[in-house]
């Protein structure tokens, strides 16, 4: 296991995107922002399934927009290129609905899992070792469920399909997402365990 991880490092350190510090940092800057807006929490992400908080849908809106205009500018500078995965039509509605499951159950994203088993959240870790458990069983029946992938369309982006105009898709849907996150009315649910801490 020691082995893997050092492996994983080494992986990092050799795909140029920066040292393995520099990595570090920003996971940490990013469990940071995930504990301050307790995005990590189970009745969180309940409340935006049941309509009854709207911080998980805004603050995503609004970080994809931003993002996609950051991320369409360092491609442009030569600081990242795009990588489109093949458009899988079988196991990308599978792994959607599995996904959704998943979240609604256990009420995280899987980047939220362990910002909240640093917490020592006990279903976190459940969660965890649930996917871990999952990804290995994808991997070993990997050859036999491949064909229930397909048909595979290809590596599909919507300058493609429009023939161009990629400035101005990125503009027009960051833009988009960026309004209706600051058009959502913001509806707080309000966890009885944050006004009632245990001391």
């Amino acid at each position: 296991m020691t082995e893997g991880i050092v492996h994983m490092f080494d992986v990092v350190a050799a795909q140029g995107h920066g040292s393995v510090w520099t990595v570090l940092f920003i996971g940490f800057c990013f469990g940071a922002i995930i504990l301050y807006s307790r995005l990590d929490k189970f009745e969180k992400m309940a409340g935006f399934m049941i309509f009854e908080d709207t911080l998980a849908p805004r603050m995503a809106m609004m970080t994809v927009a931003l993002s996609g205009v950051g991320f369409y500018a360092l491609v442009q500078g030569g600081f990242a290129e795009y990588q489109v995965k093949p458009t899988l039509l079988g196991g990308l509605l599978v792994g959607a609905v599995l996904f959704g499951m998943g979240l609604v159950i256990l009420g995280k994203c899987p980047s939220a899992f362990f910002v909240s088993v640093s917490e020592g959240r006990v279903d976190a870790l459940v969660g965890v070792i649930g996917g871990m458990v999952g990804g290995a069983v994808f991997t070993l029946t990997f050859p036999w469920i491949k064909h229930l992938m397909g048909p595979d369309l290809g590596a599909i982006r919507l300058s493609d399909v429009l023939g161009g105009y990629e400035l101005m898709i990125v503009l027009v849907l960051s833009l988009t997402l960026f309004v209706v996150a600051l058009l959502i009315p913001t509806v707080d649910y309000h966890d009885p365990a944050d006004e009632n801490p245990k001391r």
